[in-house]
């Protein structure tokens, strides 16, 4: 193949893409040979949205380069920091795009590798700058609940409107977000996933507490192009300290207010292959009337185990659908055994004083079943079943703990006793 320069419409030294970018500002060619002195593989490589004026590139937008007839077989593009640009290239070696951003105010060499029908080796070595980002990414954080009065167990969430992965860009997120508490409590931030962060304190919020979070993140610059945004705050204030013990040994149910045992009720859990979840979990809400199916579990229609029932007084625990709620189809089982499938059931008058005795964030703690351990996150709050030193491992600021724990990673953490 003749390797001559080809007439072209792109110049020599424009040859990198910045997708609706500017063009580069100095380029040069060379490299090292391989087997055989590379070519010049300028008329060989193709590029888009390039312009000649001598402008920097656009750092948000990304880089690509395409071959005509040659195959790419390497590209590596780095900044004066030795930063290095991610990419993919495609099977066939015709397209090489970037994965990661480019750093604003940076110089980058990029250098790509050609291959020709023959196997003849190219090369094209070209440098150019990047300018400041015409836009800053703001990064949003929105707190919940909605403020009100809640129960002693509740955490506090944040949700992120853009995923934050960085170990060091999570530091700076974590150690933005205020909660100030009074009394004052020791707590910390977890995060769940890269958007989604809880706070808890040690112990259960005290009765009575008021509790304020916001964010300091405005202004401040969390990564290249990434900058904080303005976040509504949140404030909170804590009621009495409502706890509800379960023991599915016993059939009992008994509900303590600020310490004190006010309420044991004789009730039934889940039966065998359907046992109620372990551990505990926070009242998510409340509805005087639900309709539930079997179905919406996995219960084929028509087996012994189906059901569609109309339920009354319904204390939601799990967003699976594990319930407080009256029963009275089991009333005689209610103290004496565990027919229920998974729920705890009671009679219609004491799952009434249930409904009109606890809220929202207010513990409902379940013993000696032999269902798994309420999972920490994604079911509703099960926050506490982490004990205090595995919660603190998933904070940022916690030296060598900064990232999330995986799935697999929290189904080992140890329950904590409460």
């Amino acid at each position: 193949m003749n390797h001559t320069p080809r007439t072209r419409t792109v110049a020599g030294c424009t040859l990198l893409v910045i997708a609706l970018g500017a063009g580069g500002t100095a380029c040069s060619s060379g490299g090292s040979p391989l087997t055989d002195k590379p070519y010049d593989a300028t008329d060989q490589l193709s590029f888009n949205g390039l312009s000649e004026d001598g402008k920097k590139a656009d750092p948000d937008k990304p880089l690509e380069v395409t071959a005509d007839d040659d195959r790419i077989t390497d590209v590596t593009a780095t900044d004066a920091a030795g930063r290095s640009v991610t990419g993919e290239l495609s099977a066939d070696g015709s397209r090489w795009h970037s994965t990661t951003p480019l750093a604003a105010n940076a110089h980058y060499t990029v250098r790509v590798s050609t291959e020709d029908e023959d196997g003849a080796p190219g090369r094209k070595v070209l440098s150019f700058d990047t300018s400041k980002p015409t836009t800053k990414k703001r990064l949003g954080v929105t707190f919940g609940p909605e403020s009100g009065t809640y129960g002693v167990g509740q955490p506090i969430t944040a949700k992120l409107d853009k995923p934050v992965k960085d170990k060091a860009q999570r530091a700076i997120v974590e150690r933005a977000l205020r909660v100030d508490a009074v009394p004052a409590v020791q707590g910390a931030w977890h995060w769940v996933d890269d958007k989604e962060l809880h706070y808890r304190p040690k112990e259960y919020w005290p009765a009575h507490t008021t509790v304020q979070v916001h964010s300091n993140l405005e202004g401040v610059k969390i990564g290249d192009r990434l900058w904080g945004a303005k976040s509504k705050p949140l404030k909170l204030t804590i009621g009495d300290s409502i706890v509800a013990l379960t023991d599915a040994a016993s059939h009992s149910l008994t509900v303590y207010k600020n310490g004190e045992d006010i309420k044991e009720m004789p009730v039934t859990t889940g039966k065998p292959g359907f046992e109620t979840r372990n551990g505990v979990k926070v009242v998510l809400g409340k509805e005087y009337f639900v309709r539930m199916r079997s179905a919406t579990v996995g219960i084929a229609e028509g087996s012994a185990d189906s059901y569609d029932l109309p339920v009354y007084y319904a204390t939601r625990l799990t967003w699976s659908g594990e319930y407080v709620h009256a029963a009275p189809w089991s009333v005689g089982s209610q103290g004496y055994a565990n027919v229920s499938h998974g729920c705890t059931g009671m009679s219609t008058a004491n799952a009434e004083w249930f409904f009109n005795h606890v809220h929202e964030g207010d513990v409902v703690k379940v013993v000696n079943s032999g269902g798994d351990t309420m999972e920490p996150f994604g079911n509703g709050f099960g926050d506490w079943n982490l004990s205090w030193k595995n919660w603190r491992t998933g904070s940022a600021l916690v030296a060598g703990t900064p990232d999330a724990p995986t799935a697999a990673q929290r189904a080992r953490l140890r329950p904590e006793s409460v």
